[in-house]
C-alpha cells in the first residue's frame, strides 16, 4: 500500500483530487435513453431491459407473498437470528430521532407552528450483483417504517436462480410491503414515474453501480432521492499505539467492495505505516475478493504519515470520509476534532463493519467527501416538514403596515391590496 510522507497542503491537494468523481457522458447518455424508454413504454421496456442486462426473462415484477415467507421460513437460524438482532438494535436507535412538532402562541393573537408529516410511499433499491446486501435493507426501511411511511416498496434485479432468500427474509422481517423484480436505471425510472406494475414513489433509498447513482441524479425533482452515493470508503486515524494487523483489515472490509472504495489511514507514525502496509499485502493474498481489494488498495488507497494527531484530523476533515475510525488511546477526546464524517467508529473494538451490521447507526452513509455537507440516512429523511400561522384581526392590523410596506417595496402591489382588502383601507 502506498506510504506518502508530504507536506500537509500537498496532503491536502492529494485527498481532494482522490475525491473527486468524474462524470461519464457515455453513461449519463445511456441512462437518460433507459429513463425515456421506461416513461413511454412502461413494463414492456422494463421486461426487455430485464432480458437484455440481467439475462432473465420476468413475466411477473412482483413477488408474490408466499415466495418471500418461505425465504424467510426457510432462512438459516444464525442468518435470521443475526438480522433480527440487526433489527432491534437498528430500531432502537433510529426511535430517538424522531421529531416532534410544535406550536409557539406567544404573541397575543398569533398561533404559529411546524408539523411533521410522513412520505407516503418510498422505494428502496436493492444491488443484486457482486455481493447481496440485506443490512441495507433493513437500515433503509426499518427508519421508513418508524417515521410513519404508507408504504415501503422494493426494486432489486431478477437473478437466473431466484432472489438471494436472506435478501427476500430482510424484508420481510423490516416491513416491506412490496417486492419488484427489476433493477439498474430502469428500476429508478419506474420507482420515479410509475408504470403498470410498479407504483410511483415519493422518494428513492439505496446504493447501486454507476447506472443507478446516475439514474436517481437524473430523477431527482420528480422525486426525492436519499443522495448520489460514491464507492465506499474508510479512513483510519491512528498512532503506535494501534495494532497493524487490525487496521490492514479494516481498510479492506471497505476495499473488498469495489474497485473504487477508498481506503485510507492517517498516521504519525512511520513505523504503523509500514507494518500496516505489510499486512495490507499479505492479507490481500488471502481475501476471497482480492481482485476487486487490490485494485481498490492500489488505485485509491493510501498511508500518508503527518506530524501531529491534529495534522491526522484536519487532513482527514479535507477527506470527509464515509466511516471514520479513530484508533488512538482515549478516542471519545478528539470528538470535538471531527468535522466531517459520516459515522466514527471510537477505539480498538469499534470496527467498521460492526456499523454495517449491528450498532444500530445507519450505514447509508455520504460518500465522496459529501460528509461535509450531507448526514447518515435516519428518520429525519423520510418526513417532511409543514408550518402554519393564524392570525387575529388585531394582531394583523398590527403588523399590515410593515407588511404592505415591503410588498411595495418589492414591486408586489397584489401583496399589499391582499393584506388591506381586510381593512377599511383598501380600495378597488
Amino acid at each position: 500500500m502506498k506510504i506518502i510522507n508530504e507536506d500537509l497542503v500537498s496532503l491536502k491537494k492529494l485527498v481532494q483530487t482522490k475525491t473527486q468523481q468524474l462524470t461519464d457522458q457515455n453513461v449519463v447518455t445511456a441512462v437518460q435513453r433507459i429513463i425515456t424508454n421506461v416513461i413511454e413504454n412502461g413494463d414492456t421496456a422494463l421486461k426487455d431491459y430485464g432480458q437484455q442486462f440481467d439475462g432473465v426473462a420476468v413475466d411477473q415484477f412482483k413477488l408474490d407473498q408466499a415466495t418471500i415467507d418461505a425465504a424467510y421460513d426457510n432462512l438459516d437460524p444464525d442468518v435470521k437470528a443475526a438480522l433480527l438482532l440487526a433489527k432491534r438494535n437498528i430500531t432502537s436507535f433510529h426511535e430517538k430521532e424522531k421529531a416532534t412538532g410544535f406550536v409557539d402562541a406567544e404573541q397575543p393573537g398569533v398561533l404559529r407552528g411546524q408539523k411533521f408529516l410522513p412520505l407516503n410511499r418510498v422505494g428502496l433499491y436493492v444491488p443484486g450483483g457482486t455481493a447481496a446486501y440485506p443490512s441495507t435493507i433493513l437500515m433503509s426501511a426499518l427508519p421508513a417504517k418508524i417515521a410513519g411511511v404508507n408504504e415501503v416498496v422494493m426494486v432489486t434485479p431478477p437473478q437466473t436462480d431466484g432472489i438471494n432468500p436472506a435478501v427476500l427474509a430482510a424484508a420481510k422481517i423490516a416491513g416491506v410491503d412490496a417486492v419488484y423484480q427489476v433493477g439498474g436505471a430502469q428500476a429508478i425510472a419506474a420507482l420515479a414515474y410509475g408504470t403498470e406494475s410498479i407504483p410511483q414513489v415519493d422518494k428513492i433509498i439505496g446504493p447501486g453501480n454507476v447506472f443507478v447513482a446516475t439514474a436517481k441524479k437524473q430523477v431527482f425533482g420528480q422525486v426525492a432521492i436519499d443522495m448520489v452515493a460514491g464507492p465506499s470508503e474508510i479512513g483510519i486515524i491512528a498512532d503506535d499505539s494501534a495494532n497493524p494487523r487490525e487496521l490492514a483489515a479494516d481498510l479492506l472490509s471497505q476495499a473488498e467492495h469495489d474497485k473504487l472504495a477508498r481506503p485510507i489511514l492517517i498516521t504519525n507514525s512511520a513505523k504503523l505505516a509500514q507494518a500496516v502496509s505489510d499486512n495490507v499485502d499479505s492479507q490481500l493474498k488471502v481475501l476471497p475478493r482480492t481482485e476487486i481489494a487490490t485494485a481498490s488498495v492500489t488505485n485509491k488507497g493510501f498511508i500518508a504519515v503527518v506530524d501531529q494527531v491534529e495534522d491526522m484530523f484536519d487532513l482527514m476533515n479535507t477527506v470527509a470520509p464515509e466511516h471514520l475510525e479513530i484508533q488512538l488511546p482515549n478516542p471519545t477526546q478528539y470528538l470535538n476534532l471531527i468535522k466531517n464524517a459520516g459515522s466514527v467508529f471510537l477505539g480498538r473494538y469499534a470496527s467498521e463493519p460492526l456499523g454495517d451490521y449491528v450498532a444500530g447507526p445507519n450505514h447509508i452513509l455520504p460518500t465522496s467527501g459529501t460528509a461535509r455537507f450531507s448526514s447518515p440516512l435516519g428518520v429525519y429523511d423520510f418526513v417532511k416538514r409543514t408550518s402554519f400561522v393564524q392570525y387575529t384581526k388585531t394582531a394583523l392590523q398590527k403588523e399590515a403596515q410593515a407588511i404592505t410596506t415591503l410588498a411595495r417595496v418589492e414591486g408586489l402591489e397584489g401583496h399589499a391590496r391582499a393584506i388591506e382588502s381586510r381593512f377599511d383601507t383598501y380600495y378597488d
